[in-house]
């Protein structure tokens, strides 16, 4: 039994849900998602909860159960709060600057590096050493912020580089005489 897929998903107030098939519509105050399951699960919607249940014992329908439970619990999440990533710049000259749709990020390298920032994704810049990345769907987040981190990921004597902000960088000792 999946002890994930037997928690039903509670709607906040302001999100509304319609399913139709096996496809699931999301709206909110941040946006919509929707989610075509498998036919190896059932959708239901009673007043503000979403449950889901296989329709059968095979090992693929319980995958799917916890599996469609937990992307229907993200949508819901999404739409609602949204999700955030928060990346920190380390390294003297190191900064980012953010420019209409792209953000500047000068990294110690010969030229800067623009990034442009897709659809469905807000950056902001509060400080020059700080990057916030948000949205609504927490696939899109991640791979943004894993793009930008990308760019200089954290070297083990110094430091520097873009790192997620609760992220620890284990530090090595350099040379000695």
């Amino acid at each position: 039994m999946s002890r994930i897929g037997k928690k039903p998903v509670e709607m906040p107030s302001g999100v509304t849900a319609s399913v139709s098939g096996q496809t699931i519509e999301v709206k909110g105050p941040k946006g919509s998602h929707s989610f075509t399951a498998t036919d190896d699960v059932t959708l239901t919607i009673e007043g503000n909860v979403i449950t889901v249940t296989p329709r059968g014992k095979s090992k693929r329908a319980r995958q799917q159960w916890g599996m469609s439970r937990t992307v229907i619990g993200n949508m819901v999440t999404g739409v609602s709060v949204g999700f955030k990533k928060e990346l920190e710049i380390n390294g003297v000259g190191y900064r980012a600057q953010l420019q209409g749709n792209i953000l500047k990020l000068n990294l110690g390298y010969s030229h800067e590096v623009n990034f442009e920032v897709p659809a469905g994704v807000t950056v902001t810049s509060a400080k020059p050493t700080e990057i916030t990345v948000e949205g609504s769907d927490p696939q899109l987040v991640g791979q943004v912020a894993a793009n930008i981190r990308e760019w200089r990921k954290p070297e083990p004597y110094k430091g520097k580089g873009i790192k997620y902000k609760d992220e620890y960088i284990f530090r090595k000792e350099g040379k000695k005489k």
